[in-house]
């Protein structure tokens, strides 16, 4: 674990600084590359710059409300490491959204083009939250299981890795969701599998996460994780429909 890379006075380089930088990178240049390919305006990747700055400002937000009691306002806002994939994905593709209505670009055309970012750059976000000893799971015997001694909060107990568990689940999403754009899957079925997929498997690690339950034996990610696998459900159907529609009128 290497939770700081650079110090210098009281100014530090974490290493999840670092990768969440390099994960909005490579998100961009996916992104940029996918857009080209779908033949969507190349300028429409500002609405990623916008999107990843939104991003993080709705993650960190999110983050701090929920652990608000954990310590004073200010320290959790500006901790090292800390940050909620839900309000990552709320407050980037809000950022997003109204980047692209008011360049009145095609959304759904180029959500779909967003995803295999989206997926990739979480990923690399979750190796970050490794590194800084955030976002880790349950005590664990297994070979793999790793304490967190300078983690947030530090653990000497060995725990289930969550983050790499994450971190590994979201690059075969993402694999898939080339796969499928390069095999011609309607941008809708694309952009709602990856609302399926990624809230499903968000709700499968927080079966192993040490985090509050709120209701029902479940966590607020869980809650917000079924909620977001209603609206992919509901998205695939109204493809579904449309595509059928446009079908009958041939």
């Amino acid at each position: 674990m290497y939770p700081v890379i650079l110090r210098i006075g009281t100014f530090e380089i974490t290493s999840f600084g670092v990768m969440a930088g390099i994960g909005i990178l490579v998100g961009w240049w996916i992104f940029s590359r996918e857009l080209s390919r779908s033949g969507l305006p190349e300028e429409a990747g500002n609405a990623a710059v916008a999107g990843a700055i939104g991003g993080l400002i709705g993650a960190k937000l999110l983050w701090t409300a929920e652990h608000v009691g954990d310590d004073a306002f200010f320290s959790l806002l500006f901790s090292r490491g800390g940050l909620s994939w839900f309000g990552g994905f709320l407050g980037g593709i809000g950022t997003g959204l109204v980047v692209m209505r008011r360049n009145r670009w095609p959304v759904i055309p180029m959500l779909s083009a967003a995803t295999p970012a989206l997926a990739i750059g979480h990923a690399i976000g979750r190796v970050g939250c490794f590194l800084v000893g955030d976002d880790y799971g349950r005590p664990s015997n297994l070979p793999w299981a790793v304490a967190f001694p300078q983690g947030l909060p530090p653990t000497l107990a060995r725990v289930h890795p969550a983050q790499l568990y994450e971190a590994a689940g979201l690059l075969l999403l993402a694999w898939l969701l080339i796969w499928w754009r390069r095999a011609r899957v309607a941008d809708v079925s694309v952009l709602a599998r990856y609302l399926v997929l990624s809230a499903a498997l968000r709700f499968a690690i927080e079966f192993i996460r040490v985090n509050e339950r709120v209701a029902l034996g479940l966590s607020l990610a869980q809650i917000i994780s079924i909620a977001v696998v209603v609206a992919g459900v509901v998205l695939m159907r109204v493809g579904a429909e449309s595509s059928a529609a446009a079908r009958s009128r041939r």
